[in-house]
C-alpha cells in the first residue's frame, strides 16, 4: 500500500505573514485562495513583481513597521499607530522623529540591554554548573 500524502496548505493570512507583507495589499487571487508550502517556497525563492514591490514600498504590516522604526509592536499601539504604513510614511516618521518615537526607541534599547544582561547571567550560571568542583 502506498500512502497518498496531501500537500500542506495555509490560509492567505498565514502566507502573507510568512512573506512579511500586508494581506490587504496583495492581489485578489492571493487573498482568495489557499497557498501550498510549495507555492510559498516558490514565492520566497523567486518573488513576483507584486511581492517585490510590496516588500519595497508597502504598505507594511505592523511587525515590519515596528522593525523599520526600531520599536516594539506594543510601542506602535501606545503611539496610536494601528494601520499599515508605506515605506514613504515610515521614512517621514523617522525624519520627523516625534517624541513618542524617541521614547519608544529608548524603551526598546533598554529592553534589548536587559535581555542581553539576562542571557549573559544565565550563560555564566550554566558555565558554573558545568565546571567540576574541587
Amino acid at each position: 500500500m502506498k500512502s497518498h500524502q496531501t500537500p500542506q496548505t495555509m490560509k492567505p493570512a498565514t502566507a502573507a505573514k510568512k512573506l512579511g507583507v500586508y494581506l490587504e495589499a496583495t492581489p485578489a487571487e492571493f487573498q482568495e485562495g489557499v497557498v501550498s508550502r510549495t507555492e510559498l517556497n516558490a514565492l520566497q525563492a523567486d518573488p513576483p513583481a507584486w511581492l517585490v514591490d510590496l516588500r519595497r514600498n508597502g504598505p507594511h504590516p505592523r511587525p515590519v513597521v515596528a522593525a523599520k522604526l526600531g520599536v516594539s509592536i506594543s510601542g506602535l499601539a501606545r503611539a496610536g499607530v494601528t494601520e499599515a504604513l508605506t515605506t514613504e510614511q515610515i521614512d517621514a516618521l523617522k525624519q520627523e522623529s516625534p517624541e513618542w518615537l524617541q521614547r519608544e526607541r529608548a524603551t526598546q534599547a533598554e529592553v534589548r540591554k536587559e535581555t542581553a544582561r539576562i542571557k549573559e547571567k544565565n550563560a555564566e550560571q550554566a558555565a558554573q554548573q558545568q565546571s567540576p568542583r574541587a
